[in-house]
Parts: C-alpha cells; structure tokens; sequence
C-alpha cells in the first residue's frame, strides 16, 4: 500500500492572524480518512484570550464574542490537539497539513505558552508531514496563478466545502495530498520517510527562489528578508538568544 492510499491525518488551524509568534489559535481540527476506514474528526473552539481582529473574523467566521462565550480554555485546546497528533504519529499516520510551517509552528509556540510539551519533542524523529503547497510547488514549479488551498482544489478538482473553517480546510488537504500522489508517480511511490526528507529541501529551495525574486522585483525588495526557509517547523528560540 502507497502512502496516499493508506490513512492520513488531515490538521488545519484557524488563528487570530499569521504572526506565529504572537497570533493564537482559535479552531483546531484534527481529522483521520482513508485506508478504507471511516473518517473520523475531531474540532476545537478555543478563547485565544486576545482579541480576534475583524479582518481574521471576517476569513473564519469566529468573532472575539463568539470565542469567549463558546470557545473552551485555550491551554485545554492546544493539550488536545498535541495529544491527537501525537496519537497520529505514533500509529504511523502521516500529517497532512498545507503551509505546514504555519500550521506546526503555530500550534508549536502555543503549547510552549501554556506550558504543554511541544509535539516536536514528543514525536522526535517520528515525525511525518506531507505539505500538498509543498508538493504542488515543487512539481508544477511554474504553473500560473494562485497556490492557496481553494485554488489547489480547483485545480486538482477537489470539493472543499466550507473554506476557512478549519475542518473544511483539513479534510481537503487529504483530499489534495491524495490527487498529488495519484497525479505525480514520484510523490505517489515515495516512502512518507524519504518524502518528508525531500520536502525539507524542496521547501528550502523554493523560499531561496522566493526571496530572490522578491529582491530583483522592485517595491518588493524588503519581502526578501521575511522568508523563512524552515519546513515543517520554524525552531523555537529561546528569550534572549540570538536571532
């Protein structure tokens, strides 16, 4: 049995904006499909305990009065979600998340937050992730147009219903991750293990790219500099250490 074939472990977020450094989590999902199982998912709502701006509540839906009233602790939610993944990994279920060094990164500094161990240190080197952005980029380098996840189901001719709600966005990204290894032979035959060692360095290479264009692209020339090329998690640093 193929990776794609087998069971995946879709994750997404939805967060009060994109600075995983000092953004929160909002909604969580955690969904399990495939391998001739049925699929099975789980949600979270969390109280970020900040405010949600406008412009994320307006994506996601999830308004500052809606999180306090509903959402549950966000220490709770984060413990969860960990503990769901962590459950993922050690059964052997790769993680399929786009834009995995968001995604991971996020849930990473919040766990760090409210003192919950950190997947990365629970997983190790168990660690498994297929990033269809990753994938897509990679072997249709030059395609024309958007790379967003609504724009790589419209391509790959995947439903996704419900965009910008966590459990939509993760259930399509399967769906996606699917397409990509039936679509291209190399993803589809890879090992998980060698294919998440090669997206290390196809990520890598693609961010070069990316910040080399932004260099050479006039009134984009500071872009550069806030391109990370880091996959499938930018790494923690410690108050105080060196940047």
């Amino acid at each position: 049995m193929t990776w794609h074939t087998g069971r995946l472990c879709g994750f997404d977020l939805e967060t009060t904006g994109v600075d995983v450094e000092t953004d929160r989590i909002v909604t969580a999902c955690v969904v399990q499909c495939g391998g001739k199982h049925p699929t099975q998912s789980a949600t979270w709502l969390a109280d970020p305990g900040i405010e949600i701006p406008e412009g994320a509540a307006a994506v996601h839906g999830i308004t500052t009065e809606r999180a306090r009233a509903e959402g549950r602790p966000a220490a709770e939610v984060v413990e969860q979600v960990v503990a769901a993944l962590a459950q993922a990994v050690r059964d052997g279920v790769p993680l399929v998340i786009m834009n995995a060094a968001f995604d991971l990164t996020m849930l990473d500094r919040e766990a760090r937050r409210h003192g919950v161990q950190p997947l990365t240190e629970i997983a190790g080197d168990q660690l498994r992730v297929v990033d269809p952005s990753v994938l897509d980029r990679q072997y249709d380098r030059y395609r024309k147009g958007s790379r967003t996840l609504e724009a790589l189901c419209a391509h790959y001719k995947v439903a996704l219903d419900g965009a910008h709600s966590a459990d939509a966005d993760a259930i399509a990204a399967c769906r996606v991750a699917w397409r990509l290894g039936r679509q291209y032979r190399q993803i589809g035959t890879a090992t998980v293990e060698d294919l998440h060692g090669a997206q290390i360095k196809w990520a890598h290479d693609l961010a070069v790219d990316r910040a080399d264009y932004f260099r050479r692209t006039p009134g984009k020339e500071q872009q550069a500099a806030t391109v990370r090329t880091d996959w499938p998690l930018i790494p923690h640093q410690r108050e105080g250490a060196e940047q």
